[in-house]
């Protein structure tokens, strides 16, 4: 009976660590990714279309993002997304390929990405911690309506509990995966 208000409240805490990893994947650390790229859009004829629909995007050296686009009409627009972004970055273009350095991070801009990453993963461990409240109110309720025993309201607050645990555990692994991963020269 309370499975079912426990396999939604998984797949929602689910999404908030699915949500988090690509989060991650957006933030620099140094190093060329495609996914940095994943929240620039581009004025294209009138419509904002996302960069990777546009172009394609490839990584010929470990600093260095190469963007080949399909129209060579839509070059100068690529290039004015990527300043107007918030990627720090300032493109160079030959006419047919833009590409991107990457530059060295400072260890200033070290400790505010960390810092910007411990930000997002409290985000979202408030997030499930939210949904594993909001669980907990349904199965009272449901008690309550007699729709479930005291029992069962105990062992549905109890696997709600090692769910709220094992994904606030995925949460700090990934953190300190990534604090590894940008902090490293």
């Amino acid at each position: 009976m309370y499975n079912k208000v426990l396999s939604n409240h998984e797949d929602k805490m689910k999404n908030t660590v699915a949500y988090l990893k690509e989060d991650f994947a957006t933030i620099r650390a140094g190093r060329a990714n495609p996914k940095l790229l994943d929240k620039i859009f581009v004025e294209y004829y009138g419509a904002r279309t996302p960069l990777s629909q546009l172009s394609n995007i490839s990584v010929p050296e470990p600093r260095m993002l190469v963007i080949q686009p399909y129209d060579a009409s839509s070059i100068k627009d690529i290039e004015k997304a990527i300043m107007v972004s918030d990627l720090g970055i300032n493109p160079a273009n030959d006419g047919k390929i833009i590409r991107l350095m990457i530059p060295q991070l400072t260890e200033e801009r070290r400790k505010e990405l960390v810092k910007l990453v411990k930000k997002e993963t409290e985000s979202a461990k408030v997030t499930i911690r939210n949904e594993r409240r909001d669980a907990m109110d349904k199965v009272k309720k449901m008690e309550k309506a007699s729709e479930i025993t005291e029992d069962d309201r105990k062992s549905a607050e109890k696997q709600v509990q090692e769910l709220t645990d094992k994904y606030i555990t995925e949460l700090e692994n990934m953190l300190k995966s990534k604090e590894k991963e940008v902090m490293e020269v």
